[in-house]
């Protein structure tokens, strides 16, 4: 098995010639996906010059903070049960998938300080997928006004598993269009300027589609 270095090498010299033939003027940070390694290859990914982590499960989540160094940040990039909440909105830097009221309320009621947060938003309408709907982007957005734990910072999608690079870019372009839109309001507790979109098997359709933050796993760290 590669290094993580030897990998960070390789995904950094694409992301650079994709961000070279995008017409948008960003680069973006990489998140680490943690979830299926060992602590020693997290530590490794760290060692490497990795700052962003993230992980979908508590427990994997609060047992690599433990172990990472203290200005690692943590990303919680999967769906969290409501009831969940308290055992880990304190610990988290960004959570990557805010996507219905009943789960900003609990945030907001647990959360001492900030939430950074990204509306995960189903591009694609594929029913085994987490997140709200395109045309309800900007409607659930205005009704967080109130809540004031969160700050919307960005739209997070995950693009279907295919094949077909265009058809990639589409849903990445969608999501795009409608963080610009929600941009375009002003919202002070949503400015909303950031793109979390795309994976190992698709971050360079993302990145050509302004991607700021890109979650990469299997490429990175292995299986």
């Amino acid at each position: 098995m590669k290094s993580v270095k030897e990998n960070l090498i390789d995904i950094n010299s694409q992301i650079c010639n994709s961000s070279k033939e995008s017409t948008f003027e960003t680069t973006p940070q990489v998140i680490v996906v943690t979830k299926y390694v060992t602590i020693d290859r997290a530590i490794e990914a760290y060692q490497a010059g990795l700052k962003n982590f993230g992980e979908n499960r508590i427990e994997g989540f609060l047992e690599k903070k433990k172990h990472l160094p203290d200005d690692a940040v943590m990303h919680f990039i999967g769906s969290l049960q409501t009831r969940k909440v308290k055992e880990i909105i304190n610990e988290i830097d960004y959570l990557h998938a805010l996507d219905r009221i009943k789960l900003a309320k609990e945030i907001d009621k647990r959360a001492n300080h900030v939430v950074k947060c990204f509306v995960q938003v189903n591009v694609s309408g594929e029913e085994s997928k987490h997140g709200i709907s395109p045309e309800e982007v900007i409607p659930f957005i205005k009704e967080l006004e109130t809540f004031k734990h969160i700050e919307i910072v960005g739209l997070m999608t995950m693009a279907p598993l295919t094949e077909d690079k265009s058809k990639l870019r589409q849903y990445f372009n969608q999501l795009r269009t409608i963080k610009d839109k929600v941009q375009l309001l002003n919202l002070a507790h949503a400015p909303c300027t950031e793109l979390s979109m795309g994976m190992s098997n698709d971050f360079n359709e993302a990145i050509l589609e302004g991607a700021s933050y890109v979650r990469i796993g299997t490429k990175l760290v292995g299986e």
